[in-house]
Protein backbone atom coordinates (compact mmCIF):
# COMPACT_ATOMS: atom_id res chain seq x y z
CA UNK A 1 0.00 0.00 0.00
CA UNK A 2 1.67 3.38 -1.03
CA UNK A 3 2.05 6.09 1.12
CA UNK A 4 -0.12 8.61 -0.81
CA UNK A 5 -3.19 6.55 -0.65
CA UNK A 6 -4.87 8.51 2.09
CA UNK A 7 -4.20 11.87 1.88
CA UNK A 8 -6.29 14.41 3.73
CA UNK A 9 -9.13 14.10 6.04
CA UNK A 10 -10.92 16.08 8.31
CA UNK A 11 -13.51 16.06 11.37
CA UNK A 12 -16.75 18.73 11.03
CA UNK A 13 -19.57 20.32 12.99
CA UNK A 14 -22.02 20.58 10.27
CA UNK A 15 -19.95 22.48 7.58
CA UNK A 16 -17.57 23.67 9.82
CA UNK A 17 -14.21 21.69 9.66
CA UNK A 18 -12.81 21.55 13.04
CA UNK A 19 -10.22 19.19 12.51
CA UNK A 20 -7.91 18.63 9.14
CA UNK A 21 -4.70 17.12 8.41
CA UNK A 22 -2.52 16.48 5.23
CA UNK A 23 1.42 16.52 4.22
CA UNK A 24 0.36 17.25 0.85
CA UNK A 25 -0.86 20.68 -1.48
CA UNK A 26 -3.65 20.03 -4.13
CA UNK A 27 -7.22 21.19 -4.73
CA UNK A 28 -8.67 18.23 -3.18
CA UNK A 29 -8.98 19.86 0.30
CA UNK A 30 -11.07 23.05 -1.93
CA UNK A 31 -12.95 20.00 -3.38
CA UNK A 32 -13.67 18.24 -0.24
CA UNK A 33 -14.80 21.07 1.66
CA UNK A 34 -17.53 22.08 -1.54
CA UNK A 35 -18.66 18.77 -1.17
CA UNK A 36 -19.29 18.91 2.84
CA UNK A 37 -21.38 21.96 1.73
CA UNK A 38 -23.72 20.02 -0.15
CA UNK A 39 -23.52 16.54 1.85
CA UNK A 40 -27.03 16.11 3.27
CA UNK A 41 -26.87 16.15 6.69
CA UNK A 42 -28.53 12.61 7.49
CA UNK A 43 -26.69 10.14 8.81
CA UNK A 44 -25.26 8.16 6.18
CA UNK A 45 -22.10 7.09 3.83
CA UNK A 46 -20.99 8.83 0.66
CA UNK A 47 -18.24 8.76 -2.14
CA UNK A 48 -17.58 10.94 -5.04
CA UNK A 49 -15.06 10.34 -7.96
CA UNK A 50 -13.17 13.58 -9.14
CA UNK A 51 -9.34 13.55 -10.72
CA UNK A 52 -8.41 9.64 -10.03
CA UNK A 53 -9.29 10.30 -6.10
CA UNK A 54 -12.50 9.71 -3.85
CA UNK A 55 -13.74 11.53 -1.64
CA UNK A 56 -15.23 9.59 1.63
CA UNK A 57 -17.54 10.54 4.06
CA UNK A 58 -18.94 9.54 6.81
CA UNK A 59 -21.89 11.89 8.21
CA UNK A 60 -23.26 10.55 12.13
CA UNK A 61 -24.91 12.90 14.63
CA UNK A 62 -24.44 16.01 13.17
CA UNK A 63 -20.74 15.84 12.69
CA UNK A 64 -18.98 14.45 9.30
CA UNK A 65 -15.90 12.98 8.61
CA UNK A 66 -14.10 12.98 5.38
CA UNK A 67 -10.85 11.14 4.21
CA UNK A 68 -9.78 11.67 0.34
CA UNK A 69 -7.89 8.62 -0.71
CA UNK A 70 -6.87 7.59 -4.27
CA UNK A 71 -9.08 5.70 -6.30
CA UNK A 72 -7.24 2.01 -6.73
CA UNK A 73 -7.30 2.04 -3.02
CA UNK A 74 -11.03 1.53 -3.34
CA UNK A 75 -13.65 2.26 -0.34
CA UNK A 76 -13.12 -0.58 2.06
CA UNK A 77 -9.68 0.98 3.44
CA UNK A 78 -10.95 4.56 3.61
CA UNK A 79 -14.56 4.00 5.23
CA UNK A 80 -12.71 1.61 7.68
CA UNK A 81 -10.25 4.98 8.48
CA UNK A 82 -13.58 6.73 8.86
CA UNK A 83 -15.24 4.13 11.22
CA UNK A 84 -12.11 4.73 13.65
CA UNK A 85 -12.16 8.49 13.59
CA UNK A 86 -15.80 8.76 14.12
CA UNK A 87 -14.75 6.43 17.71
CA UNK A 88 -11.90 8.26 18.57
CA UNK A 89 -13.67 11.50 17.88
CA UNK A 90 -17.14 10.41 19.59
CA UNK A 91 -15.44 9.31 22.55
CA UNK A 92 -13.26 12.52 23.53
CA UNK A 93 -15.26 14.73 22.33
CA UNK A 94 -19.18 13.65 22.69
CA UNK A 95 -21.32 15.96 24.49
CA UNK A 96 -18.82 18.54 24.99
CA UNK A 97 -16.84 21.35 23.10
CA UNK A 98 -17.07 20.10 20.22
CA UNK A 99 -20.56 21.33 19.97
CA UNK A 100 -19.29 25.04 20.50
CA UNK A 101 -15.79 25.57 18.77
CA UNK A 102 -14.91 27.32 16.15
CA UNK A 103 -13.27 26.45 12.92
CA UNK A 104 -10.11 24.60 12.64
CA UNK A 105 -9.67 24.71 16.68
CA UNK A 106 -9.06 21.13 17.28
CA UNK A 107 -6.25 20.77 15.02
CA UNK A 108 -3.60 20.92 17.26
CA UNK A 109 -5.36 18.29 19.48
CA UNK A 110 -6.82 16.19 16.91
CA UNK A 111 -4.56 16.68 13.94
CA UNK A 112 -2.46 13.97 15.38
CA UNK A 113 -5.43 11.11 15.64
CA UNK A 114 -6.16 11.62 12.08
CA UNK A 115 -2.10 11.44 10.92
CA UNK A 116 -2.03 8.44 13.52
CA UNK A 117 -5.10 6.45 11.99
CA UNK A 118 -4.35 7.46 8.39
CA UNK A 119 -0.52 6.05 8.65
CA UNK A 120 -2.28 2.48 10.40
CA UNK A 121 -4.86 1.90 7.69
CA UNK A 122 -1.81 2.64 5.26
CA UNK A 123 0.30 0.22 6.93
CA UNK A 124 -2.55 -2.49 7.92
CA UNK A 125 -4.71 -3.04 4.60
CA UNK A 126 -4.72 -6.82 5.42
CA UNK A 127 -5.64 -6.28 8.96
CA UNK A 128 -8.41 -3.13 7.72
CA UNK A 129 -9.44 -5.48 4.90
CA UNK A 130 -9.84 -8.87 7.46
CA UNK A 131 -12.22 -6.73 9.96
CA UNK A 132 -14.46 -5.30 7.22
CA UNK A 133 -14.49 -8.43 6.33
CA UNK A 134 -15.62 -10.11 9.54
CA UNK A 135 -18.01 -7.24 10.11
CA UNK A 136 -19.78 -7.93 6.74
CA UNK A 137 -20.19 -11.43 8.02
CA UNK A 138 -21.64 -9.89 11.15
CA UNK A 139 -24.26 -7.67 9.83
CA UNK A 140 -25.05 -10.06 7.56
CA UNK A 141 -25.92 -13.34 10.52
CA UNK A 142 -27.53 -10.12 12.54
CA UNK A 143 -29.79 -9.62 8.78
CA UNK A 144 -30.46 -13.19 9.03
CA UNK A 145 -31.48 -13.07 13.00
CA UNK A 146 -33.79 -10.08 12.55
CA UNK A 147 -34.95 -11.58 9.19
CA UNK A 148 -36.46 -14.62 11.70
CA UNK A 149 -37.12 -13.01 14.15
CA UNK A 150 -39.73 -11.31 12.14
CA UNK A 151 -40.38 -14.37 10.60
CA UNK A 152 -41.29 -16.21 13.81
CA UNK A 153 -43.14 -12.98 15.01
CA UNK A 154 -45.50 -13.11 11.72
CA UNK A 155 -46.32 -16.69 12.49
CA UNK A 156 -46.98 -16.19 16.34
CA UNK A 157 -49.58 -13.77 14.98
CA UNK A 158 -50.65 -15.89 12.28
CA UNK A 159 -51.16 -18.76 15.31
CA UNK A 160 -52.67 -15.97 17.32
CA UNK A 161 -55.28 -15.03 14.65
CA UNK A 162 -55.66 -18.72 13.79
CA UNK A 163 -56.49 -19.88 17.45
CA UNK A 164 -58.78 -16.68 17.99
CA UNK A 165 -60.54 -17.77 14.89
CA UNK A 166 -61.03 -21.32 16.06
CA UNK A 167 -62.17 -20.18 19.60
CA UNK A 168 -65.01 -18.42 17.49
CA UNK A 169 -65.78 -21.36 15.42
CA UNK A 170 -65.67 -23.13 18.91
CA UNK A 171 -68.25 -20.74 20.37
CA UNK A 172 -70.30 -20.62 17.35
CA UNK A 173 -70.52 -24.27 17.60
CA UNK A 174 -71.75 -24.30 21.09
CA UNK A 175 -73.98 -21.60 20.61
CA UNK A 176 -75.64 -23.72 17.76
CA UNK A 177 -75.55 -26.67 20.18
CA UNK A 178 -77.04 -25.19 23.35
CA UNK A 179 -79.40 -22.87 20.64
CA UNK A 180 -80.98 -26.68 19.45
CA UNK A 181 -80.46 -28.20 22.91
CA UNK A 182 -83.28 -25.22 24.31
CA UNK A 183 -85.33 -25.62 21.24
CA UNK A 184 -85.76 -29.31 21.91
CA UNK A 185 -86.70 -28.99 25.42
CA UNK A 186 -89.15 -26.00 24.22
CA UNK A 187 -90.81 -28.30 22.07
CA UNK A 188 -90.38 -31.76 24.34
CA UNK A 189 -92.24 -28.99 27.16
CA UNK A 190 -94.70 -28.30 24.77
CA UNK A 191 -95.61 -31.35 23.03
CA UNK A 192 -96.14 -32.79 27.17
CA UNK A 193 -97.94 -29.54 28.28
CA UNK A 194 -100.48 -29.90 24.87
CA UNK A 195 -100.87 -33.50 25.62
CA UNK A 196 -101.70 -33.06 29.73
CA UNK A 197 -103.48 -29.59 28.95
CA UNK A 198 -100.61 -27.60 31.03
CA UNK A 199 -102.54 -25.26 33.51
CA UNK A 200 -105.62 -26.72 33.56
Amino acid sequence: MGQQSLIYSFAARGTVILAEYTEFSGNFTGIASQCLQKLPSSSNKFTYNCDGHTFNYLVDNGFTYCVVAIESVGRQIPFAFLERIKEEFSKKYAGGKAATVAARSLNKEFGSKLKEQMQYCIDHPEEINKLAKVKAQVSEVKGVMMENIEKAQDFRQQGTKIRRKMWFQNMKIKLIVLAIIVLLILVIVFSICGGFKCGK
